[in-house]
């Protein structure tokens, strides 16, 4: 959706937001007002949702009495209420703003625009859900000439106070006044270049002079007007702008991908300005409390002397580890050490903290929870949970699907890795900051990576000297990030992790010329189209295509928080398999039992498609058999192998589903070799072949099969086909049983609608099934019952529960027939401009609609049980696997959902999850 189109669905919400907190007109509140802001907000979720993380982070900290510089925080309700009077201040915002900043004046003794001791300040954004580098920020508000002169008289550092005034005109003039970023680059590496040094901290002080004086020009060409000297005017127009980036496009783009709501507007924070790049007894970092890439117990970040925080997160200068910060600042390092311990078990979770030591005094600038790896995500929950920090059930409780999700991708085969290694493929090798294998093609920009991904399918790696906020539509459309520069605390290595991209950064060896389209390393050159593989993992990159392979699922703290799961949830988690490896990797992945065995996809292999095709063209129910007879052993042996994989668990086998003709050439094919055996006369023989199946072809032909003859109507059709199939179930099942095996077969009749087809088909094939085992000589255990797809059948479930001893929801069918709406053809037309227009709030063949159809299923569910109380009720359509549709299945109380089998270990987290909302509703309550 458009960021024009986000804007106005911010906009409704702002006014009703606008109207509820002009009530109080407290539109600003100080670090030290924290108190009061909870109490308005009735919760610390509900502070967080007013001051934003950082400015909740930041209350938090100073309350807690750790060293934080004074400052305020504009709240989320003025960003909407801004944004609502079409971005205009509402009444005594400003007001307040001017109010708070004099009494952070009396809190650290200076003046803001004052010549003699000035005030600086920073403008930073903050949301309530952290979005990394998305919105704006602007440091060293309040300088100009004047308070430039009264700093350099304060501190005798001319240089310190010239290198924050050009960063101040830099970043104001881009964030604020739109000027592009390239245009100072451009100055800056003149100055560079002309010195011959590799960055801006190096440049002597008549340099920053000049570049300041030139970025001031720049400004003046580009827009117009002369750089706002007033400080007050600064102030005012930053807060505008971090407003105004709520609905920029790369906040947009980023909110869409993290499914984060549109309306809830960024808080401001203005923070007094401490100086990392105050010389060598200065500087600032990043750092988390854990590491975020695999989850171990270790401080891990950046960390850079002399410079100020936009330094370390840009990737404009290397930086260095956070652990030679014991070296060059031992007792600071200390001390940090201290309240990272101190916030993690406070907020018993994974911190990111900003800090920065100005001359010899740490102060901390930013709490937040830290974005992770899916693999860091399972350990640190794990370890928190047995470190006695959170309950297992919080541990299950913070670990998403996706996190699951991640396992179940494909890995780098080690083999061929290693074979490539061998032949000197491996280009170069940097910091593995989000881990996973990817294959593309190289590209060097963002647009051009999402246009080759979206409208070309193309797999792409996007390569950059470092990523921007702009950079973020690219960076989502790409398979792998590699960056030439940055560290793990690097605006790529954030969006990465936070989206689970494999990327690679700070590749020292590396020189990436955009503008002519290639990348160098070890005297290589190569160009965009390239291929590449990169592996986020180790940190390695290689030239050319590496193959992958399946995951392995071995990792023991998923396997873990699994076992936990396993143990909170109620739901049954089945799987659906067609064949027996199929079904041995769902039962490594934790599946129950099968939910559904579709017996159609044995038809198809190449030995039996001829058989099949000869037993549809039949003239006699006599040719027919012969033809059944020979496909008898094919499907027992296929049961047989699902039987043995699945020992002691139920197999759900759905008899035959689709029509006859899907089994045969399509009518428009064989019209098109009719037509050329016709016009060429030279193989009558082929021609009488192909125009008697042609005529079969066209006698099957319907205006809409999926509404014809298709599964129990088949059966009661033909009903030798489906007798054959029940005859080879159970002879697997019995030979399997007199072996020792465990078996449960579960026989499914599918598109049930009305009791009656029950009576002819089931009774039939129960009949069918005696027989077997009394030729064999063997009773065995098994149940009868069908597919709830069709609406009829879950209005008149309390009948069919009476034949049927279970039921199992084919919710895409079931979906199709209720919206009566052909999937296949919806969702590449219509659907997405329903879903683009809000006229239906989400793809209903993605997760379950409750309304519509989750109303027939739970109907269908206590109706059927009212006849049959034991009736066991499942779901087999791919809604099985979705958490959301996982969570309204418990909530009808289903016995079990069944998904694919990569889908198995989401599915157990999910309905983990399931029993983890109940019991947080019932708290509410």
């Amino acid at each position: 959706m458009s960021a024009a189109k986000k804007k106005t669905s911010t906009v409704k919400r702002a006014k009703k937001t606008s109207s509820a907190a002009g009530k109080s007109r407290k539109w600003v509140y100080l670090f030290s007002e924290v108190a009061q802001a909870e109490k308005y907000a009735k919760s610390w979720e509900g502070v967080r949702a007013l001051l934003g993380g950082k400015g909740a982070g930041l209350a938090d900290m100073s309350r807690g009495g750790l060293p934080v510089p004074p400052g305020f925080t504009v709240t989320t309700e003025a960003c909407n209420a801004y944004l609502a009077a079409g971005e205009k201040f509402p009444p005594k915002l400003w007001d307040q703003e001017v109010a708070a900043m004099r009494q952070v004046e009396k809190l650290t003794g200076k003046k803001f625009g004052d010549p003699k001791n000035p005030l600086l300040v920073s403008c930073r954004s903050g949301a309530k859900f952290s979005m990394p580098g998305m919105m704006d920020t602007v440091l060293n508000i309040g300088l100009n000439d004047d308070t430039a002169k009264g700093m350099i008289d304060l501190t005798k550092n001319e240089k310190f106070v010239y290198d924050a005034y050009r960063r101040l005109v830099q970043m104001f003039s881009s964030v604020v006044l739109g000027v592009a970023k390239d245009d100072f680059e451009r100055v800056l590496e003149t100055y560079r270049h002309k010195r011959n040094i590799a960055n801006d901290a190096e440049l002597p002080v008549e340099d920053l002079k000049a570049i300041t004086a030139e970025f001031k020009k720049i400004v003046v060409e580009k827009t117009g007007r002369e750089f706002p000297n007033d400080p007050m005017e600064q102030l005012k127009l930053a807060t505008e702008a971090v407003f105004k980036s709520w609905n920029g496009k790369r906040a947009v783009d980023y909110r869409n991908a993290a499914k984060i709501a549109h309306d809830l507007g960024t808080a401001v924070n203005i923070v007094t300005m401490v100086f990392g790049n105050m010389g060598e007894g200065s500087g600032t970092g990043v750092l988390t409390t854990r590491n975020v890439s695999d989850g171990s117990k270790a401080i891990e970040g950046d960390f850079l002397l002399n410079a100020q925080g936009e330094d370390v997160v840009s990737g404009s200068r290397q930086t260095m580890p956070i652990a030679e910060m014991t070296t060059v600042m031992p007792k600071m390092y200390a001390e940090l050490e201290k309240y990272c311990k101190r916030l993690e078990k406070y907020y018993r979770e994974t911190q990111d903290i900003e800090f920065t030591v100005e001359r010899g005094k740490l102060w901390m600038l930013q709490t937040r929870n830290a974005k992770r790896t899916a693999q860091a995500a399972i350990r640190i929950a794990v370890d928190l949970a047995e470190e006695k920090l959170i309950t297992k059930e919080e541990a299950v409780w913070r670990v998403q699907p996706e996190h699951v999700d991640f396992y179940l991708h494909p890995q780098f085969d080690v083999s061929e890795k290693k074979f490539a290694a061998s032949r000197g493929d491996q280009i170069a090798k940097g910091l593995n900051v989000s881990p996973g294998a990817a294959v593309g093609q190289i590209t060097f920009d963002a647009d051009t990576a999402e246009k080759w991904s979206k409208e070309d399918k193309k797999a792409v790696i996007m390569v950059r000297p470092e990523t921007t906020p702009n950079d973020v539509h690219g960076m989502l459309a790409a398979k792998g990030i590699l960056t030439s520069r940055g560290g793990r605390t690097s605006h790529a290595a954030l969006v990465a992790r936070q989206f689970g991209i494999p990327a690679v950064v700070g590749v020292a060896a590396m020189d990436v010329d955009v503008e002519r389209r290639q990348c160098s390393v070890a005297g290589k050159t190569y160009h965009e189209g390239d291929w590449i593989s990169l592996d986020g993992t180790t940190g390695e990159i290689f030239s050319g295509k590496i193959k992958t392979a399946d995951p392995s699922f071995d990792d023991p703290n998923l396997l873990k928080l699994l076992s936990w799961a396993d143990g909170i949830r109620k739901l049954g988690i089945w799987a659906n398999a067609d064949y027996p490896p199929d079904a041995r990797r769902a039962r490594d992945f934790g599946a129950e039992g099968i939910g559904l065995c579709r017996t159609e996809h044995m038809f198809f292999e190449t030995e039996r498609l001829p058989i099949v095709q000869k037993m549809i063209l039949a003239k006699s129910v006599n040719e027919r058999k012969t033809e059944l007879d020979k496909i008898l052993p094919f499907q027992r042996a296929d049961f047989d192998g699902l039987f043995r994989a699945m020992d002691g668990l139920p197999v759900t086998i759905r008899l035959i589903d689709p029509p006859m003709h899907e089994f045969l050439p399509s009518q428009n094919a064989l019209l098109q070799e009719v037509i050329e055996l016709r016009i060429k006369g030279n193989d009558p023989v082929l021609l009488k072949e192909k125009e008697k199946l042609l005529t079969a072809v066209e006698g099957m032909h319907e205006a809409n099969p999926m509404l014809g003859l298709r599964g129990v109507r088949l059966g009661i059709h033909i009903p030798e086909l489906t007798r054959m199939q029940v005859r080879a179930i159970f002879e697997a099942a019995c030979q399997c049983a007199k072996e020792g095996i465990d078996v449960h077969p579960k026989i499914m009749i599918p598109l049930t609608s009305h009791i009656n087809e029950l009576k002819v088909q089931q009774t039939a094939l129960e009949d069918e099934a005696r027989m077997v085992m009394t030729e064999q000589g063997i009773k065995i255990d098994y149940q009868f019952g069908t597919m709830i797809e069709i609406p009829r059948a879950a209005l008149t479930a309390g009948q069919i529960a009476g034949m049927a001893q279970f039921f199992s929801f084919g919710t895409n069918d079931l979906t199709q027939m209720t919206f009566g709406i052909s999937r296949d053809d919806a969702e590449k037309g219509f659907l997405i401009e329903y879903i683009d227009k809000k006229i239906l709030p989400e793809n209903p063949f993605a997760s379950i609609d409750e309304d519509g159809v989750g109303k027939l299923m739970d109907m269908a569910v206590r109706d059927g049980r009212a006849t049959r109380k034991t009736l066991d009720v499942g779901i087999c359509g791919e809604h099985g696997g979705d958490p959301k549709s996982i969570n309204f299945c418990h909530r009808i109380g289903l016995n079990y959902v069944s998904c694919s089998p990569f889908r198995v270990p989401i599915a157990r987290l999910a309905a983990a999850h399931a029993v983890l909302n109940e019991k947080m509703g019932e708290k509410e309550k």
